[in-house]
């Protein structure tokens, strides 16, 4: 008798074990590395998930390049998304940021004053569906490329936000939730935001 409670025992120990595994794997930060230029592909089953019919454009379908891994990552957002780029021009990364928006995750852009008007600028996009964009307007220039997610998953690299950062240069992207990186670029961005309110003076 006293075999089958010690066999049950065993069971019931060995099954918590793998619970408490499995758990951890699922609470362990993410750490991932991206590296640019990438292989330009149709990106519709991500920014339009709801696309009742195929896209039958003549790019290569279903491939997991660096884009698709940073847009998963930006797509992630429940609650906020923190942008603070130099330069802003993709227009599949611009409409990952509309459609948070229209999910009602609070979204604020800051951007270098002088990149909002060039050729391909998204930011009168994101400004015409009334997303809160702020201008560096200071002297020294804001040269980040960088988002928080959710206040917990960084964003940040070299990449500029443009069609030419993400298909032709080498370029790089680190997404982390290790929380002793993320907190420094949130307060830096909190630092930048009122920085730059027009309202303010920066000291």
């Amino acid at each position: 008798m006293w075999k089958a409670g010690f066999a049950i025992g065993a069971f019931c120990l060995a099954t918590e074990l793998i619970f408490c595994i499995l758990r951890r794997r699922r609470s362990r930060p993410v750490n991932e590395v991206l590296f640019f230029p990438c292989e330009t592909v149709c990106m519709e089953h991500i920014l339009s998930p709801s696309l009742q019919l195929s896209c039958f454009c003549p790019l290569t379908h279903g491939k997991k390049t660096s884009m698709y891994h940073l847009l998963q990552h930006i797509l992630s957002a429940s609650s906020s998304l923190d942008v603070c780029i130099f330069a802003f021009t993709n227009t599949d990364l611009s409409r990952a940021v509309l459609a948070l928006r229209s999910r009602g995750v609070a979204i604020r852009v800051l951007v270098e004053e002088k990149n909002v008007s060039i050729c391909g600028s998204q930011i009168p996009v994101l400004l015409g569906a009334g997303i809160c964009v702020r201008f560096n307007r200071t002297p020294i220039s804001m040269h980040h490329k960088f988002a928080v997610v959710d206040g917990r998953k960084l964003i940040t690299g070299s990449l500029n936000w443009t069609c030419t950062g993400v298909h032709d240069s080498n370029e790089n992207v680190i997404v982390t939730e290790v929380t002793e990186l993320v907190r420094p670029y949130v307060r830096q961005f909190a630092r930048l935001w009122l920085c730059n309110d027009p309202e303010q003076t920066c000291v």
